[in-house]
Order: structure tokens, then sequence, then C-alpha cells
């Protein structure tokens, strides 16, 4: 049982969650983190204690072994441009302030991303990490899990005993890996195991279509981790993607390796990984395919068709408000579709009229143009206006239960595409957004959705065929296009690495 001389152990528990795109204008603010997940004490234990969520599986391994755990602040928001220096010091100085009120504690468990960057600290995992290393002190655990898109910084390493990547992409076993770290805390708390970290960071980043973990080429890196993590002594192996959407000193793909207080099989088991991604390296570039020749191979496929938008990536930061694949369709009017825009403006226009209404509509963005702002003209019938608010129960990437797209109106084209506009930010990763709303995703030709891998697990049970869509957007997926000035140097495929 998790207890010290009779009494149980007493394990914080506290994260700041949030994937910055670096190429996006617009700021991720303190209202963006209460828009989606701004929780306090007993308000995580209910949130997550039964989702397919890290702090789930965290949750779970206390509950079994006794460990007295205190809940102090979870903040996440959609991913979306740099945080503000604002928005981050509040929620520092908060989470700082209730953990400082904790103390003396036992261990702490964290939930960082690891890709997160503010106005002015550019790593900011590492930044708040180490400020939770510097109350609790050096012998105190903390143990935690993050993201494979995570740019993993040494002070991310240094301030920690063991971060544990989720192992899937979309990511559905996140539950799993917060068992993974629950169970190494524990392990830390009754003195059976002594963690080191060992990071190996190779001049290499893998491109983002090329990040689906259940097939090739991912599945060589995979698949390796498994046999290492055989190995005498080694207590973790992380595959940490890395996300290139971001222009940091930290940017790239990291193999991460916690053993039990040996840094030789850490090292080695590191160097193999980068060895290995380095020799396939190419394999990891892909090929990206144009929105017309897969709109003209759309017809001989077995339908629905899940379309993924990834320049318009709300998993990666971009508004989720583009109107490209849709004109696509729209153009030429053999498929029906469904897509979600996000424009609140419109939808304060649309909540005017009544079901039925036949209205001329401006929505969305069409990034084919280049320009700043070039929304959408269309006549559309109002289907319903609803509030937005739907929850998933089953394992699908992020782990998240309770959904908010704020106020909603659906609408149909005169092309008879569907179209729902919603006014607050969410990325596709559950099927009950159009479920929930009386949508059947199986009658539709075409589902569009505003990703890159995440929604192939809610999707991929009603798609017949996936396609990656190489749309223009701030998530665009050839990064080599994109002006970066501090990434690190020299990086494939930016650099050749040969010699």
């Amino acid at each position: 049982m998790g207890q010290r001389q009779g009494k149980p152990y007493r394990v914080a528990l506290l994260g700041l969650y949030h994937e910055s795109n670096t190429f996006i204008a617009r700021k991720t603010t303190f209202e963006d983190f209460q828009n989606s997940h701004l929780l306090r004490g007993e308000e995580i234990i209910a949130e997550y204690r039964d989702a397919y969520h890290e702090i789930g599986g965290m949750l779970a391994v206390m509950d079994r072994e006794g460990v007295e755990v205190l809940p102090l602040l979870f903040a996440e928001a959609t991913p979306g441009g740099t945080v503000t220096a604002t928005a981050y010091q509040r929620l520092l100085d908060e989470m700082t302030t209730l953990l400082a009120g904790t103390l003396p504690i036992d261990g702490c468990l964290v939930v960082p991303h690891g890709a997160g960057v503010s106005e002015e600290q550019r790593d900011m995992d590492g930044h708040w990490l180490g400020k939770v290393r510097e109350l609790v002190g050096p012998d105190v655990p903390i143990v935690g899990t993050i993201d494979p898109h995570a740019n993993v910084s040494r002070a991310m390493v240094e301030a920690t005993d063991a971060l544990i990547a989720y192992r899937t992409n979309p990511h559905v076993d996140q539950r799993d890996t917060g068992r993974i770290a629950g169970e190494l805390m524990i392990k830390c708390l009754n003195g059976t195991i002594k963690p080191n970290q060992c990071l190996a960071k190779p001049p290499v980043t893998i491109s983002i279509e090329q990040q689906y973990t259940a097939a090739y080429p991912c599945t060589l890196l995979y698949e390796e981790a498994a046999v290492l993590m055989q190995w005498p002594g080694v207590l973790s192996v992380s595959v940490v993607l890395g996300f290139p959407y971001a222009d940091v000193p930290e940017m790239g793909t990291s193999f991460l390796v916690v053993t039990d207080d040996d840094r030789q099989a850490g090292v080695a088991v590191a160097q193999r990984l980068e060895a290995l991604l380095i020799t396939h390296r190419y394999a990891f570039v892909g090929k990206l395919e144009t929105v017309d020749a897969q709109l003209a191979e759309m017809y001989r496929l077995e339908k629905p068709i899940l379309w993924l938008d990834m320049g318009d990536n709300v998993g990666g930061g971009s508004l989720g408000d583009s109107v490209v694949l849709l004109k696509a369709l729209e153009r030429d009017g053999r498929l029906r579709g469904f897509t979600c825009i996000f424009d609140p403006v419109a939808v304060t226009v649309l909540r005017k009229y009544e079901r039925g209404a036949q209205v001329k509509i401006l929505f969305g963005n069409d990034y084919s143009l280049g320009l700043s702002h070039n929304p959408y003209a269309a006549k559309v019938c109002i289907l319903d206006k609803v509030d937005g608010k739907f929850r998933e129960t089953t394992p699908r990437h992020g782990g998240q239960v309770q959904y908010d797209m704020g106020e909603t109106v659906l609408v149909e084209t005169a092309a008879g595409n569907v179209v729902m506009i919603h006014s607050l930010r969410v990325p596709p990763f559950s099927l009950s957004q159009l479920t929930s709303f009386g949508l059947d995703p199986a009658g539709f030709d075409v589902l569009i959705a505003k990703g890159v891998n995440a929604p192939i697990a809610a999707y991929g049970t009603v798609c017949h065929t996936i396609m990656q869509a190489n749309t223009p957007g701030v998530t665009q997926a050839d990064m080599t296009t994109m002006e970066f000035r501090v990434r690190p140097k020299p990086l494939f495929p930016f650099e050749d690495i040969s010699t």
C-alpha cells in the first residue's frame, strides 16, 4: 500500500497543457483556457476519474494504493498560437501558490504537453516543471506524461524523474500511459526504483502526415522500442515524434528512456533508436497529394470517405475555418459532404433566423487565395440551432469526455453539403459531434475533418477510405515551406545530414 510510517503518501497532481503553434498570429489567452478546461481541486477528479485521459489512469493507481491525491490545478486550451505572457504568468502563479500551500508532499504527478510556448518562456513546459522542482526540492519524485507531439527540452528532463509519452497517434492510450506513470510513482515512493532519464535528439524531424503510429514508417520505431523495453533495467522507452509547428530550439523528434539507475543502458537504447531513425529518415518525409487529384479519385472509392484537411488542423493550432475542401465539393457537385466551420460572427448572424429559413451568408475563410480573410458566400437552409455541448464515452484522441463548441447552427448548402458552423474552437476528435445533433455520419459520401491523424480514431469507425489533403494554412503539411528562425540546424529534411 502507498504508505509511509502508517500514513498515506501525499501526492500532488497538477498540469498545464498546451500545444503552441508559433506560426499563428493570434495568441492563446487566459480566456482560451477558461473555454476549454481550467479545473481546480476536486473538479479535476470529477472530470477525469473515469475518463480515457492520463489523469484517469494516474488516479486509478493512486486509489488502488491508498495514496492521498492532492489535486491542485489542470489548465488546458485547444491548440493555438503562442500563450500570452499574462495568461502563462497567471496560471503559473496560481499553480505554484497552490503547490506551496500543500507542502510537504511525498510525490508530484505532472501533466505537461511538451510543446507549450509562451511569449516570454519559449520552453514553457521546461520552465513550469522547473518551478515545481524548485518548490518540492531535489528528493521528491516528479513523474508525468507527455504528448508524443512534444518538443522535449533538457530542462523538462532535468526537472523530472520520469516522463512517459503516449504510444499511439491518434492518442487512444492516454489512460494507460497515466497508469504507467502512476505505477512508476508508487515504485519511487516505496524506494524500489531510482529513475534515470536519458534524452536523445537526432537531427531529424518527422513530417506530420507520417506520424500515424499504426502504420509504416512509424511502426519501425515503435516495434524497436517494444523490443528495447525488454532490456534489463529499462522502465520506459518513449518515441516522441515532435511538433513541427513550433519554431523553438527543441523542435524535432526525440527518444526518452527511463531506466532504474542505469545510465549506460539508457544511452544505449536511445542511440539504437536514434540510428534507426537516421537510417530510415527519407521514409518519414511522405508524399503529398493535391485536392483536385484526390477529388478525381473519390468516385471509385468506398464511401464514406474521411477527407483530412491538413492545412486547417485544429489539433495543430489552426482556427478550423477553412472552406477549401468544402468549395471543392461544391464545385464538383456529385458528392454529398459534411464539415465543421469555426465562425462565431456567422453564428451571430444565423441565430436570428428560424429553422427552415433560406439565408445568404458569408462564412469561413478560403486559404487557397492567400488572402488574410476571404469568406465563402453561399445560400443555405438552416437545419437546426443547438447549444454545441456533447460528450464522448469511448477512448478517442485527447481522452476528453465533455466538449463545448458553443452556440452552433447547422445549415445545408444548395449543393446538398451540410455545414456545422460553431462559435468555440473544438477539434474533430469525436463522432458525437455529429450524432449528438441528429446527424448520421454514414449518410454522407465525404466527411471533412480538420486534422491529420487524430480524427481517424473517431471517424475511422465509419469511414471506409481515408485521404490526407495537402491544403494551405498555418498547419500545411510541408513544413519546409515555413519560415523558421531558431529551430536546430542541421535538421533533416530541411538540411542534408548525410555527412
